[in-house]
């Protein structure tokens, strides 16, 4: 599998896990909602296909999405696995009938969940599994050392390779370092939400990835005009600057935008490698800057 034309390369997080930079979220195979089946199943296995010929080792999923239906698309899709491409799923959540997302940390749950993964990945062993901590775009403050540690327990059982954990502070990050090794980070993080600026770069100085999700949410109306007339300027999309922006942001940081389209895939792969003029990373960087600031 090549690698060489995916923009930003690729991150080693620990001697046997490098990924490359440019990854793919496969949350939007499922249905509406993220929940169900997806209208066009065959559309669906084409997308993890065709992400993976385009090169992309790093695929991000969990077997919440559906729930089931993702996961195994993916193995309809790719199994056998390809040598070098790595799944990252998550666990911490659940779904109700309703499509809702409750929590679902307890040590027993999150055991079920991993085996809920590896049964519909048709895997014997997870690459990485981040645990979910907090809500939709913050994290929620308190102790992960029980959910946390009974992931360790299921790595020590040889079930699961790396951890990493997801909508977190960094005293949660610090917290589950002193139970296990963190290999990943995973928090709401764009243009115009930089809370988390000090945290990626303290990640970064420590080998750790920071993987943002949601490259354009949560934009103001005055932040996506400013956005817009800088893609407008480059003869780009607004995501392939959202995109450009954060590889530039910091070489740790991981990609994983998600489509259910084939072409609008290899849109995003194209757009990630467009190059940023000074002047207008300047005017990217001043969208998220909280005022006064310089």
């Amino acid at each position: 599998m090549t690698t060489t034309t995916l923009p930003g390369g690729t991150f080693t997080l620990a001697e046997d896990l490098t990924l490359t930079r440019m990854g793919y979220g496969a949350m939007q195979l499922a249905g509406p909602h993220v929940f169900g089946p997806p209208a066009d199943r065959d559309g669906a296995v084409a997308v993890a296909r065709e992400a993976v010929r385009l090169g992309i080792t790093h695929i991000d999923t969990a077997d919440f999405y559906g729930p089931h239906v993702t996961n195994q698309i993916l193995k309809e899709a790719l199994y056998p696995y390809p040598d070098g491409l790595r799944i990252v799923t998550k666990v911490g959540s659940a779904r109700d009938a309703a499509g809702n997302w409750p929590p679902a940390r307890a040590p027993e749950q999150l055991r079920a969940q991993v085996h809920d993964n590896l049964r519909n990945l048709g895997l014997d062993a997870l690459d990485v599994v981040n645990l979910r901590v907090g809500g939709l775009d913050s994290p929620t403050p308190g102790s992960l050392a029980e959910p946390f540690g009974a992931l360790a327990e299921l790595q020590r059982e040889g079930l699961i390779r790396h951890l990493g954990v997801s909508t977190v502070n960094a005293e949660q990050i610090a917290e589950a370092e002193s139970i296990a090794p963190v290999v990943c980070v995973q928090n709401y993080y764009n243009i115009a939400n930089r809370a988390d600026d000090g945290l990626v770069d303290a990640l970064a100085a420590r080998g750790i990835a920071y993987v943002p999700y949601f490259p354009l949410g949560g934009f103001s109306p005055l932040q996506s005009e400013e956005l817009h007339a800088v893609a407008a300027r480059l003869g780009a999309t607004p995501m392939a600057v959202a995109l450009a922006w954060l590889l530039r942001r910091s070489p740790n940081i991981l990609l994983i935008p998600g489509t259910s389209s084939v072409a609008h895939l290899r849109e995003n792969v194209a757009g990630a490698a467009l190059m940023l003029p000074d002047d207008e990373l300047a005017r990217l960087d001043a969208i998220g800057r909280p005022a006064g600031n310089v």
